[in-house]
């Protein structure tokens, strides 16, 4: 059993970090502590692409048959533009809940999720 998780360690190593990230996505009221979840959660994402994209024991597609199979490593490109796509796209969604918060903050004087419910709803109540 441990066997297999010490082989795949790039996997098992993901899907530690992902749950990391999503029980503090979860569990935490405070709203930078769950963009910090989210952006664990995709760094494991990207991990587990990028360890799916090497291929050992192959040779690149550009390589001539003189080079030995055994001494080449290869990345297939595939998860590789994936991984960088993720990356922008992961960095604007960070920046865009980063000014949520900061405007969430600037309104209610907190970034307790709770709070600024239970703030929300007194709002609502005396309108």
């Amino acid at each position: 059993m441990f066997s297999g998780l010490i082989h795949n360690f790039y996997e098992t190593a993901a899907i530690i970090v992902f749950g990391i990230g999503f029980v503090t996505l979860l569990l935490n009221r405070n709203i930078i502590k769950k963009i910090i979840g989210f952006n664990f959660m995709d760094t494991a994402i990207y991990l587990f692409l990028a360890s799916k994209g090497y291929i050992s024991g192959r040779m690149a597609p550009i390589l001539y048959k003189e080079a030995t199979p055994t001494l080449t490593k290869y990345i297939n490109p595939v998860p590789a533009g994936l991984v960088l796509t993720g990356i922008v796209v992961s960095v604007s969604f960070t920046a865009f809940f980063l000014a949520i918060a900061v405007r969430l903050y600037r309104e209610y004087h907190t970034l307790d999720l709770h709070e600024i419910v239970s703030i929300m709803n007194k709002e609502e109540n005396e309108e």
